[in-house]
């Protein structure tokens, strides 16, 4: 199994930050990576279990299901249903803690998931490095690292 875990500080309350990527049919206003995202079944983006079908500007399609979502501890966890990129028993967590010094957030995002022998390190570039610093750096762009 494969580990994956990308971390930085965005320049604004953790509290803030939680209303922009709380909503898990809201990856289009935040990540530059994709291009539209429903919600299947018109549930509600915060019921457990929901599954939400994004599409990639690159024309991937990926489905990915709701497993817990936390206001208080300011974290979600997801499931890979299906996607492109080859993974199974795929499980991630978005976290964000605040930072009392300078009322900013500590942002963490990690997964696990199984893969094909010997794509480790494409697939840890690709989840760690093109997905989750590119969608945190886009929130730093979006309200400021802070420093």
């Amino acid at each position: 199994m494969t580990k994956v875990y990308t971390s930085t500080v965005i320049g604004a309350p953790a509290g803030q930050v939680w209303s922009a990527v709380r909503d898990f049919n809201g990856l289009p206003s935040w990540a530059p990576f994709v291009a539209e995202s429903r919600i299947e079944q018109n549930h509600p983006p915060d019921r457990i279990g929901c599954i939400r079908n994004f599409v990639l500007k690159d024309g991937g399609r990926i489905r990915e299901r709701l497993l817990a979502l936390s206001d208080y501890d300011l974290s979600m966890t997801y499931s890979i249903l299906e996607s492109p990129m080859g993974v199974s028993n795929y499980v991630a967590t978005l976290k964000l803690t605040p930072v009392t010094d300078g009322d900013r957030t500590f942002a963490e995002w990690s997964a696990e998931f199984d893969h094909a022998p010997g794509r480790e390190r494409e697939l840890t570039t690709l989840i760690g490095t093109n997905v989750f610093l590119a969608a945190l750096t886009s929130l730093k762009n979006r309200f400021g690292s802070g420093a």
